[in-house]
């Protein structure tokens, strides 16, 4: 069975009008299947194609190293400060 890991995804947009980098975080079984969900959430968000996001590394994180807040509480499997 395969564990779900955490992935940092660090790139930039480019485009006629828009050049601008991004950090994600992402959780993924691979690092491939981390950059295409890169690939899908930007394209859609910024409607940009796929040849217009350029992605530079694509590196597993340690759960204390989290800095999104939503894969953070996804990954600890707690519902954290949202109850309280």
């Amino acid at each position: 069975m395969s564990e779900v890991k955490v992935y940092r995804v660090t790139g930039e947009i480019v485009k006629p009008n828009l050049r601008t980098g991004f950090r994600k975080e992402v959780r993924a079984l691979r690092p491939e299947e981390a950059a295409e969900k890169v690939y899908s959430e930007m394209g859609s968000r910024h409607r940009a194609k796929r040849f217009q996001i350029r992605i530079r590394e694509v590196s597993e994180i340690k759960p204390e190293e989290i800095r999104d807040l939503t894969v953070k509480r996804l990954t600890e499997g707690g519902v954290g400060a949202a109850t309280a």
